[in-house]
């Protein structure tokens, strides 16, 4: 009789906990929530791999995070350019380069260094090379330190991003997070464009200067200013 008495009350106590719990999960009827779930942020973010090639001169330089912005852009007349994007994150440099003639060739060396010095935009001063020899590819793989300043969200500035060297026909790959939040400006591009249609999407290369004089040039854009 005890043991009848147990397994009823446990029965009973299982009924009124399957009861308490759908009232606490507003679950009438088929309805398995009882309000839409929260919107964290309105902001558009996108990760994207942009390659780029030198048909210039040797490079050497420094990257800043308005060159980086400068790579996506929208017109807004003719001339006028604005970045597509109010923010951006570094998360991987990557570049090759193969001298013509194989073992015949002069080698050529790559370096990437996330060396900001701005407060605010500091790097890991790491300097990350390779050099061709013979028909081996100079190959660096390049990623900011992860509590380095590159590493995290830095909008339109002068301050440099990274520093590359690199020779003719390099072929480079930066991998960047881009994003807009809720509130803020667009940024103007530094520098015009000539022709553009209005409201369309162009690219412009690495070094964020007019295609026509652009050394590190975009690859794959249908569009370029």
């Amino acid at each position: 009789m005890q043991n009848i008495r147990k397994r009823t009350t446990g029965r009973l106590n299982g009924s009124r906990k399957s009861r308490l719990a759908v009232a606490r999960s507003g679950r009438r009827g088929g309805q398995l929530i009882s309000h839409p779930p929260l919107i964290n942020s309105y902001g558009i973010t996108r990760d994207a791999r942009l390659r780029f090639v030198n048909v210039g001169t040797a490079w050497t330089g420094a990257m800043t995070y308005a060159d980086l912005l400068d790579t996506l852009l929208v017109a807004t007349s003719s001339t006028t350019l604005y970045d597509l994007y109010m923010g951006v994150k570094i998360n991987s440099v990557e570049a090759w380069y193969l001298p013509a003639g194989g073992s015949t060739a002069t080698p050529g060396t790559i370096s990437v260094v996330f060396d900001g010095v701005t407060l605010g935009a500091q790097g890991d001063q790491k300097i990350h090379t390779d050099t061709s020899m013979g028909v081996e590819p100079a190959h660096v793989k390049a990623a900011p330190a992860p509590m380095s300043q590159q590493a995290q969200w830095q909008t339109s500035s002068t301050s440099g991003a990274f520093f590359l060297q690199c020779p003719i026909g390099t072929v480079i790959d930066v991998s960047c997070s881009f994003r807009n939040p809720v509130v803020g400006v667009f940024k103007q591009a530094q520098l015009p464009g000539v022709g553009l249609s209005t409201g369309a999407i162009y690219y412009r290369g690495l070094d964020a200067v007019a295609i026509s004089t652009s050394t590190l040039q975009p690859v794959g854009a249908l569009s370029v200013a």
